[in-house]
């Protein structure tokens, strides 16, 4: 009579163990993928929006450059679209402007917001009203607070509000956007009021995470408020004034809607005109495609030049 030995009974004495059940070996790339499968989805649909509206773009404006489209015929032309762009004198006065403005906007636009978010960061009371009414103008949309500033603070005559303030101190008035001298410093003031919201803010991030320390050591040394912030503040945040010297530049070499709205484009006297402006106008004024990509690449090269200076800079000083 054979005996039925029930589930979890001891293997009979001197039986062979059966072997353990083989599972199939996992390759370390294909187990990275599956644990990163829903990282990799989010990465292909952010590196397809970038192809689609970034790269593509791009890689076709410098194909753009070196053609020359007519009545639906596209001819190669190699250099003949940057030779003809740059014998412009368009060309260089728009060069000039940009360089200009950016400058200007580097002295009041860049320093500006730094010493108002050292002059928020030492309130001890109404912190988040007074961010709130600073980071105010960044959102209102461009148009709007440019509008705001053509018909209303730059009117020429003596109902304009800058024209009023300098009418009650006795100080002479001004054409403003009407004038070829003020069209760059009205410009620049515009912008820097409509912007500044952000910088202070990120400044005051930078500020706040500063140890007390050691603008406590500073007073004891007998160090002034000038001397605490350039020996205490612009070092503890020379990463962040870097980076956005950097942002200041790439963004006001790229100006655009200031020029279109205050000055209707171009300005007195070509005062206004810019790099960006002098595309729009190639683009779809003179129907000039071509010439725009052309303009377009040599931006693009510029811009990357100041990348490459800011990323050498900040390289060295790591």
């Amino acid at each position: 009579m054979a005996i039925i030995s029930a589930p979890g009974a001891t293997r009979a004495p001197g039986r062979p163990a059966p072997p353990p059940p083989v599972r199939p070996q996992r390759t370390s790339l294909g187990r990275k993928v599956r644990d990163n499968l829903t990282g990799h989805a989010f990465l292909i649909g952010a590196v397809l929006c970038f192809a689609v509206f970034s790269w593509y773009p791009m890689i076709r404006g410098i194909v753009m450059s070196f053609q020359r489209t007519r009545r639906g015929e596209t001819t190669w032309v190699g250099w003949d679209n940057y030779t003809r762009i740059m014998a412009d004198p368009s060309f260089w006065t728009a060069w000039k402007n940009t360089f200009s403005f950016t400058v200007l906007a580097l002295v009041l636009g860049y320093v500006v917001p730094f010493f108002v978010a050292i002059l928020l960061n030492e309130f001890r009371h109404a912190k988040g009203y007074l961010r709130i009414l600073v980071y105010l103008p960044v959102m209102l949309p461009p148009a709007s607070a440019l509008f705001l500033f053509k018909f209303y603070a730059y009117d020429p005559s003596d109902a304009g509000l800058f024209n009023a303030i300098l009418k009650a101190l006795h100080l002479p008035t001004s054409q403003w956007m009407q004038s070829p001298e003020m069209t760059m410093p009205a410009m620049v003031l515009a912008s820097t009021w409509m912007n500044m919201g952000s910088a202070v803010l990120i400044y005051l991030a930078a500020l706040q995470n500063i140890p007390g320390e050691l603008y406590e050591a500073a007073e004891l040394d007998g160090a002034g408020i000038w001397r605490r912030i350039r020996h205490v503040t612009i070092p503890q945040t020379r990463l962040i004034l870097a980076l956005l010297a950097m942002l200041q530049i790439v963004a006001t070499m790229q100006l655009f809607i200031e020029p279109l709205i205050l000055a209707n484009g171009a300005g007195a006297e070509d005062s206004a005109t810019s790099v960006a402006y002098l595309i729009y106008q190639h683009g779809f004024f003179q129907n000039d495609l071509n010439g725009a990509a052309a303009l377009g690449v040599i931006m693009l090269v510029v811009l990357a030049g100041f990348s490459a200076v800011y990323v050498r800079l900040t390289a060295k000083q790591d």
